[in-house]
């Protein structure tokens, strides 16, 4: 089928309550009758809590649906052909990144080294502990609005140090409790310094000049990182990468014999791994996060070697990038 790019701000098919269930009706308030069109939009599975639905005229619309959920947020149906292309796209862009991270961590290394708490350092903390620990960026508008924590906008109350650990403790997304330890003494020895300089409440990732502070936005850090890789990766494509390593451990380490069931059981396991390192549900955490096509190798007797000379990332861009 030959997609095609829509709006919802084109005019579409509108849900309407009736009784215990709905009807659906076109631009104009006209009932939709056609038995075919109403099969497509039940097909479409749209959630009852929704609000305000649109539904898209077109079966080949990318956008099937869009409505408002019981948070205020506006959520998004796309067409599953779309959808699909989307995700081999994700997963091919998270593979560029493994390639380009190793040379962009030494980068990092090396400005962690610099003396002070300058710019340069501190920027180059926010990429470490973005690769590190699974964050989001965040935004002052989500913590003002939703009380949600990113990493732009970390307090010094956020994080304790103790050796070369770094903890961090925070609401996150739809406010559930965020934790999360990087073993960095090149980070930890930073983190120490800015903790002491500043006062818990104010952000953590600032840099100092002439006497000064200047928290990192938000742009800055992605600005950063693209500098750093070369590319125009996003915190949703260090987490793509981290989970698909965390499944491709996890797989690894259990092993390739056994029953189909007990695969079945091992990719289960997998996949909580990953929801608990990245604060999701398991099905979020497998159909947004998990390249499927490790599971697919796995289902072969092919996986990747845990503790072997070379790391799972560099396997993986081996394994998935032919």
């Amino acid at each position: 089928m030959r997609l095609r790019r829509v709006s919802p701000d084109e005019p579409g098919l509108r849900r309407v309550r009736r009784g215990n269930g709905f009807e659906y009706r076109d631009a104009g308030g006209a009932h939709i009758d056609d038995e075919q069109q109403r099969a497509r939009i039940r097909a479409l599975a749209i959630p009852p809590a929704w609000a305000d639905v649109w539904i898209c005229t077109a079966p080949n619309g990318h956008l099937q649906a869009t409505g408002v959920d019981d948070a205020g947020r506006t959520q998004y149906l796309y067409h599953p052909e779309w959808r699909a292309r989307a995700d081999a796209e994700k997963f091919d862009r998270m593979l560029l990144l493994a390639q380009a991270l190793p040379a962009a961590r030494r980068g990092v290394t090396r400005d962690l080294r610099t003396e002070g708490t300058g710019r340069r350092a501190v920027i180059a903390a926010a990429f470490r502990m973005l690769d590190a620990a699974l964050l989001r960026i965040g935004s002052e508008q989500y913590a003002r609005e939703h009380g949600s924590i990113g990493l732009s906008t970390l307090r010094c109350a956020h994080a304790t140090v103790s050796g070369d650990v770094v903890s961090l403790r925070f609401p996150g997304k739809s406010g559930q409790p965020w934790e999360s330890e990087i073993a960095d003494a090149d980070l930890a020895a930073l983190v120490r310094e800015l903790r002491r300089r500043r006062t818990p409440a104010s952000r953590l990732l600032a840099w100092e000049e002439d006497g000064s502070w200047h928290p990192l936005r938000a742009a800055e850090i992605n600005d950063d990182v693209r500098a750093r890789t070369g590319g125009d990766f996003t915190a949703k494509d260090f987490r793509t990468l981290h989970a698909t390593v965390i499944a491709a451990s996890s797989i690894a380490r259990a092993g390739t014999r056994g029953s189909r069931s007990a695969r079945s059981r091992v990719i289960a396991q997998a996949v909580r791994d990953v929801a608990a390192a990245l604060g999701n549900t398991p099905a979020v955490a497998r159909g947004s996060y998990v390249d499927p096509r490790v599971f697919d190798l796995y289902e072969r007797g092919i996986v990747v070697e845990v503790g072997s000379g070379r790391g799972v990332e560099g396997q993986l861009v081996d394994l998935l990038g032919d």
